[in-house]
């Protein structure tokens, strides 16, 4: 089933696990062993989670990584189904 605006999985990382933690984004950058300034791109929807990443993610919150790269996956999809729109398959039969 396919989510209607799914969140970025940097909003979910933000709010499901450094906010309930109280976690800065200095303080959580130092533990995954990640820049701030990489983290902070993340929390910002500015990159993407990476394989590295989950494994990183699902360590340090008891989560797994398929679990942060599906959300991605998710989240990509769906930017891409914005952009690209529906395929005309009358054209496809046509040729």
């Amino acid at each position: 089933m396919k989510m209607h605006s799914p969140p970025h999985p940097g909003e979910v990382l933000k709010e499901l696990c450094l906010e309930p933690l109280e976690l800065s984004v200095t303080r959580a950058a130092e533990a995954l062993g990640v820049s701030r300034k990489t983290l902070s791109a993340i929390l910002n929807g500015r990159a993407g989670i990476s394989p590295e990443m989950a494994l990183r993610l699902s360590q340090a919150f008891g989560t797994s990584a398929e679990s942060w790269l599906n959300q991605q996956m998710q989240y990509d999809l769906w930017v891409t189904e914005q952009t690209v729109g529906k395929l005309d398959v009358e054209k496809l039969s046509a040729a």
